[in-house]
C-alpha cells in the first residue's frame, strides 16, 4: 500500500494526518469480557459516552480540516479549493491541538464507556500522543521519500477527486491554481530541513528527480492534470460551461502548476541534491537514534527495540531459506538454492514483453483469486477493484506495485497498481503473491470493509497501525497457499521470496538505520536471501533508507496474526471456523497489535464457551 508524508492523497493521508506514528502500547481491549464491538456508540447515554461522542466529532472535524483533499474524497465538502497547509507553523498548530484534544480523552472515565468506545479511546490516545512526540522531531521537516511525496502526489490529483459536475471541475481547477502556494510551502519547510542536517540520503535519491521532471510538459494536453477534460463531458455541464472550464484549466496548467514544478526542479537540483546526505542511516541525523527508537515502536505497535527486531529478522530469514532450499530441491536444484533462482531469473519465459500483457496477466490472477474468497471469508467487501499501470513519472523509481485506497463517494474503486517498467525485472512467478497482498485478499479487501465498518470515522478511514495493515497484507499471501495459487515451484519460490523479502527488511531497515550498514551491505544481503531482481531490491532499498522503519511493520504483523490463528486453532480444535476468525480479525479495522490479540483471545473464549 502506498503512504508517506506528502501531498493529500488518500492513501498519503491515511498516515499524514498523524505523521508521528505511534508509540506505547495500550492494553486497552483487556477491559472487554467479549470480543469488541464493532459498534460506534451502542447507545451509551452516559456523561462519559456523550463527552467521547462529542471529542470524536471534534477530532473528525479537525481531522477534515486538515486534510481538504481527503475530506473531499469523503464527501465533506467544505475545503473543495484547498490542499492543506506544509509549513512548520501548520505542523505545530495541529501538535498543539493534538494536546488539546488529548487532554480531552484522558478526562473521559474509561469504566464508563462501552467496550466499543474503550478501544476507539485508548487508539485515540495513542495516536495524539504519538503525534506529539513525532513533532518533537527535527525529521518532521523531511517532507518526501522515495516512495512517495508532495509533488508526485499532487500528481494522482485527476484520480482523487469526484469530477460529476461543473462544481467539482471548478474546485479542481481551483487547486491547481493553489498548487504554486503549497509547493512553496514543501520547498520553505525543505530549505529548513537541509539548514538543520535533515536530508534524504544521496544512496536513495538516484533519478529522484525524474518525479519532478517527468511532468513537465510544453502543453497542457500533455499534463497528466489535462486527463479529467479527455473524458465525456458530464451531461449536467453545457458545452459553453466546458468550453469555459477547458480554457480555465488550460491557464492553471500552464500558468500555476508547470512553473510550480520548475520552481521545484531547479531548487531540487541546485539546492537539495548536492546538499544530500553521505550516510544512509537516519541515526546519523541529529538525534537520529531516538528518532529511529521512536519509528520502530511508530510502525510495529510494540515495544521492541532496533536490536530486538534485527535479531527476529535474522531469524526468519533461516527459517524461510531453509524452506527455500526444499522448493529448489523439489525443482531438481539439491543444495543449490541460488542456482534455482538465478535460472529463474534469467528464464524468458518468466517476463512478458509489453505493459498491456504483464497488465492482463496481473488482472487475470486478481479474477482467479476473487472466486476463491467467498470460501476463506463470510463478509466481502462491496466496492470494487481495478487494475491500472503505476503513473510513468513515478515508476522509474518505485516499486513493483502498490494500492490505492478507494472511495465510494468520489465513484473512484481501489486501485491495484503495476510497475510496467523494466519488464525483465517483472518476473511473473511473483505475481499470485503481489496480487495477494495489494489486492485481494489483501489491502483492497481489508480496507474495503474496514470503510463499511460501524465505527467512529476516524476508525473507519484513517489508517492508525501499519503493523496491521501490512501484516494482514503478507498474511493475505500465505493464504494463496489455501487458494491453490502456488501450483508451481516457480511460484512456490515466488510466495517464499516475498516472505524472505519481508524477513529481510527486518534485517537491512534496522542494519542501515541502526547498526551503520552501507547500501551495498544492504543490496548484497537482499541479493543473497531473496529472489528479487536487481531493480527491485535497488528501489526497495532506497525505500528503507529514506523512509526509516516503516518496512518493518509487515512481518512484526504478519507472525502477530499467525500465531493468534494458531493459538485458535489449538484451543477450538474442531470447533475452529476459518471464515469466522478471518472476519474476526478484520471486524474492527486497522487497530494496534495489543488490541487485535485482546479481541481475538476473547473471540476464542466466547467460541470455547
Amino acid at each position: 500500500m502506498r503512504a508517506g508524508a506528502g501531498f493529500a492523497t488518500v492513501p498519503n493521508m491515511l498516515r499524514m494526518f498523524h505523521a508521528a506514528a505511534a508509540a506505547a502500547l495500550l492494553t486497552t481491549a483487556a477491559h472487554a469480557a467479549q470480543p469488541i464491538a464493532t459498534r460506534s456508540g451502542d447507545g451509551d447515554a452516559s456523561a462519559a459516552g456523550r463527552a467521547f461522542q462529542a471529542l470524536l466529532a471534534d477530532h473528525w472535524a479537525a481531522a477534515m480540516r486538515e486534510s481538504p483533499v481527503l475530506a473531499t474524497t469523503l464527501g465533506v465538502r467544505d475545503y473543495d479549493d484547498k490542499l492543506g497547509d506544509q509549513s512548520l507553523g501548520a505542523k505545530d498548530r495541529r501538535a498543539a491541538e493534538a494536546a488539546g484534544f488529548l487532554k480531552r480523552a484522558e478526562a473521559v472515565p474509561e469504566a464508563g464507556l462501552n467496550a466499543a468506545d474503550r478501544v476507539s479511546r485508548a487508539i485515540l490516545i495513542r495516536n495524539l500522543r504519538e503525534q506529539i512526540e513525532g513533532n518533537g522531531f527535527g525529521q518532521r521537516a523531511i517532507l518526501f521519500t522515495s516512495y512517495s511525496s508532495w509533488f508526485a502526489g499532487f500528481a494522482d490529483l485527476p484520480d482523487r477527486v469526484p469530477l460529476f459536475d461543473a462544481r467539482d471541475y471548478r474546485s479542481y481547477i481551483d487547486r491547481l491554481r493553489a498548487f504554486p502556494t503549497y509547493n512553496r510551502q514543501g520547498i520553505e519547510t525543505t530549505r529548513t530541513a537541509l539548514s538543520g542536517g535533515y536530508v534524504q540520503p544521496c544512496d536513495a535519491l538516484e533519478r529522484f528527480d525524474r518525479t519532478i521532471s517527468g511532468v513537465i510538459v510544453d502543453t497542457p494536453e500533455q499534463s497528466v492534470w489535462w486527463k479529467p477534460f479527455t473524458r465525456p463531458k458530464p451531461a449536467s455541464i453545457s458545452d459553453a460551461e466546458w468550453a469555459q472550464l477547458q480554457v480555465d484549466a488550460r491557464t492553471a496548467i500552464t500558468g500555476a502548476v508547470v512553473p510550480a514544478y520548475r520552481e521545484l526542479l531547479a531548487f531540487y537540483t541546485a539546492d537539495y541534491a548536492p546538499r544530500c546526505a553521505k550516510a544512509p542511516g537516519v541515526s546519523a541525523q541529529p538525534n537520529g537514534a531516538a528518532y529511529y527508537a521512536f519509528r520502530v515502536r511508530a510502525e510495529t505497535t510494540t515495544d521492541m527495540t532496533p536490536d530486538e527486531v534485527h535479531r527476529l529478522g535474522l531469524s526468519e530469514v533461516a527459517r524461510i531459506r531453509a524452506a527455500m532450499d526444499k522448493v529448489a530441491a523439489d525443482a531438481g536444484f539439491p543444495g543449490d538454492r541460488t542456482g534455482y533462482v538465478a535460472r529463474l531469473r534469467s528464464d524468458p519465459k518468466s517476463y512478458v514483453t509489453t505493459p498491456d500483457a504483464l497488465l492482463e496477466y496481473s488482472a487475470a490472477m486478481a479474477k482467479r483469486i476473487d472466486g476463491e474468497l467467498p470460501r476463506l471469508f463470510g463478509r466481502l467487501p462491496r466496492l470494487t477493484y481495478t487494475v491500472k499501470p503505476i503513473p510513468a513519472a513515478t515508476a522509474e523509481g518505485t516499486t513493483t506495485a502498490y494500492y490505492e485506497q478507494g472511495a465510494p463517494l468520489a465513484g473512484r474503486p481501489g486501485v491495484y497498481r503495476v510497475n510496467t517498467t523494466h519488464l525483465d525485472q517483472r518476473p511473473l512467478w511473483e505475481v499470485p503473491a503481489l496480487t495477494s497482498h495489494e489486492a485481494v485478499p489483501g489491502h483492497h479487501f481489508q480496507i474495503a470493509l474496514q470503510q463499511e465498518l460501524d465505527l467512529p470515522l476516524f476508525r473507519r478511514h484513517l489508517s492508525y497501525a501499519t503493523s496491521f495493515t501490512e501484516g494482514w497484507g503478507l498474511y493475505a499471501e500465505l493464504l494463496g497457499e489455501e487458494m491453490g495459487l502456488y501450483d508451481t515451484p516457480e511460484r512456490r519460490m515466488g510466495r517464499l521470496s516475498y516472505e524472505m523479502w519481508r524477513a529481510c527488511r527486518l534485517v537491512v531497515d534496522t542494519g542501515i538505520h541502526a547498526k551503520g550498514w552501507t547500501k551495498a551491505q544492504a543490496v548484497t544481503f537482499m541479493r543473497e536471501n531473496t529472489a528479487l531482481s536487481d531493480k527491485n531490491i535497488d528501489a526497495e532499498v532506497n525505500r528503507y533508507i529514506s523512509w526509516p522503519g516503516q518496512a518493518l511493520a509487515y512481518k512484526i504483523g504478519e507472525l502477530k496474526i499467525r500465531a493468534l490463528r494458531q493459538e485458535a486453532e489449538a484451543k477450538l480444535g474442531a470447533k475452529f471456523d476459518e471464515r469466522a476468525f478471518h472476519d474476526a480479525v478484520l471486524e474492527n479495522g486497522s487497530v494496534p497489535l495489543s488490541v487485535l490479540e485482546a479481541h481475538i483471545r476473547a473471540w476464542i473464549a466466547t467460541r470455547a464457551g
